[in-house]
């Protein structure tokens, strides 16, 4: 559907009226604060979705301790009668609560990848902002309904799934919105570098979810989920008030509306082999980068003879043609089915990592739960690091699938050293911690953002213009199962079989994954050497 400027939120239009009338400046530098305003409440928003998602990872640590082995804060009177309240919590206080609390991960993960298809489909035609701050609200709720089950002495095992379930599906309206947001906003340039250090949101997340939980582990767990929740609500409310979803609802032409139309051309032939055809979209790229992305006339740029010539700039507002695309034809465009099956065992790595690494220092060194907590934090900041060079190589190679690859083979023998090494000392610790976040979570985000992005606005979507939220929610969703599967081996291996095997187990993972690119790292190496040679 058409947007217009009925949609502009009521305190943008307002701030609007008030720079209009006392603080008058010009339309670039307009939308230059445009931007960056979008830029930082999506990176707000998700941020709170990680905020949210960590604390499990922290308070395993407390559900699934033996009480007998440890004192209680100075200021717990310890009885008979609640004697479970500030330790160990039934259900999780057996020998196979392991296994249990990976049961929880699934619970939320599983139901996170199942609805995620089913958000992206939702998102393409929705308002984002309703559907983000929507979202958000109900993601604090459900964060909320966890953390009272300690004030209000809950052990039963159904309740927690159930919480854990209503959760995933809640978050699942993050993702697909944030993306589609920020892919609206900016368009093509320079993607990489963009999203590599937007998605730092991701860490920054697990990072505060961490630091607030670790506050209150020991003491009162379930503030461990209630802050988080409160934090997540409101910040659900600034977004309903400020997020503006796409430059066109305030005025502003869409970079993202400008892009490739299927034509037929003269002279152009069906029968062309696979090398001509790299060699078209190599030259066609060009051509979509000097013409529509700098918003040429569509008369000025040079007569293309392929199908898939990027010659008529179509401004998308305008066009009859504008629809979502289909399930199956976002599955058919080129890269989503690899893409998405190795974000399968690249998210199944990360996200056993987000679950069990406070627990797996705690078990193997002598750092205390919260101290555990603020050491894994190191995962993430190496994190931040590892996406935003996984962009910058992206942005100046042009090849997304050799840059993974390249990270997933280094995340390999790291994670074997950091198996083996971790605990010799801290320092040993902190500095594999860093190196493997670095090389687990870089292609993890390069694949969920800017590889996302550009599959969903491939020329050979032609007219089917908004297909961005789906291809990120086919792509996010398939790893996402990945998610859930990670930490529920996780938690039977760890628990029947010891830690070394969980590292092995990632091991091979991370070896699929680089595996299911080969055939792109091949496109990516045929592509760089016509370049050379076209030199």
């Amino acid at each position: 559907m058409p947007r217009s400027t009925r949609d502009v939120p009521c305190a943008v239009g307002f701030i609007g009226q008030f720079v209009n009338k006392f603080c008058p400046c010009r339309q670039s530098t307009r939308l230059l604060w445009h931007k960056g305003v979008i830029l930082g409440l999506t990176y707000m928003a998700y941020m709170c979705y990680h905020l949210t998602r960590k604390p499990i990872s922290v308070v395993k640590n407390v559900l699934s301790v033996n009480c007998s082995s440890l004192s209680p804060p100075p200021d717990v009177p310890v009885n008979s009668s609640n004697r479970d309240t500030w330790c160990d919590w039934a259900p999780f206080d057996t020998r196979d609560a392991p296994a249990l609390l990976g049961t929880l991960d699934s619970a939320f993960l599983f139901a996170y990848a199942g609805a995620m298809f089913l958000s992206g489909f939702i998102a393409e035609r929705v308002n984002l902002r309703y559907f983000l701050a929507l979202g958000m609200l109900t993601s604090g709720i459900a964060s909320y309904l966890f953390g009272i089950a300690r004030a209000y002495n809950i052990h039963s095992l159904f309740y927690f799934v159930l919480v854990q379930a209503f959760g995933g599906v809640c978050q699942t309206t993050g993702w697909p919105g944030v993306v589609t947001i920020v892919g609206n906003w900016f368009g093509k340039g320079k993607r990489g570098l963009i999203f590599g250090i937007w998605n730092s949101h991701t860490s920054i997340g697990n990072i505060l979810g961490s630091v607030i939980a670790a506050q209150y582990v020991e003491t009162d767990w379930g503030l461990s989920f209630i802050v988080p929740g409160a934090i997540m609500g409101f910040c659900g409310f600034l977004i309903f008030l400020f997020l503006v979803p796409s430059p066109e609802n305030i005025g502003y032409t869409s970079p993202a509306s400008l892009g490739y139309r299927k034509i037929d051309v003269p002279g152009s032939s069906d029968e062309s082999n696979a090398g001509d055809e790299e060699a078209r979209d190599v030259r066609d790229d060009t051509v979509y980068r000097r013409g529509c992305h700098q918003q040429n006339d569509v008369h000025d740029l040079p007569e293309q003879g392929s199908e898939t010539s990027p010659m008529l700039c179509i401004n998308r507002q305008n066009s009859k043609n504008e629809r979502p695309i289909g399930f199956a034809g976002a599955i058919n465009i080129p890269g989503v089915m690899e893409y998405s099956f190795s974000l399968f065992f690249a998210k199944l790595v990360s996200y056993t990592f987000l679950y069990w690494l406070p627990l797996y220092i705690s078990a193997s060194t002598t750092l205390s739960p919260s101290e555990s907590a603020n050491l894994s934090t190191l995962f993430d900041v190496g994190g931040i690091a590892g996406a935003i060079v996984a962009g910058l190589l992206s942005d100046y190679s042009g090849m997304s699938a050799l840059t993974c690859t390249a990270m997933l083979a280094l995340a390999v023998p790291a994670l074997f050293l950091y198996d083996y090494l971790g605990h010799v000392s801290y320092g040993v610790n902190v500095l594999l911690l860093l190196v493997a976040g670095f090389l687990v979570n870089g292609p993890y985000a390069l694949i969920t953002t800017a590889v996302s992005a550009e599959l969903g606005t491939h020329p050979s979507l032609g007219d089917s213009s908004r297909a961005l939220a789906t291809v990120t929610a086919i792509i996010d969703g398939t790893g996402s199962i990945g998610a859930a599967v990670g930490p529920l081996l996780a938690g039977l291996v760890s628990g029947y079989y010891g830690w070394h095997n969980v590292f092995y187990m990632l091991m091979a993972a991370d070896v699929l994954a680089l595996l299911l690119l080969s055939r792109l790292v091949y496109r990516d190496v045929r592509l760089l050497i016509q370049r050379r040679w076209a030199l």
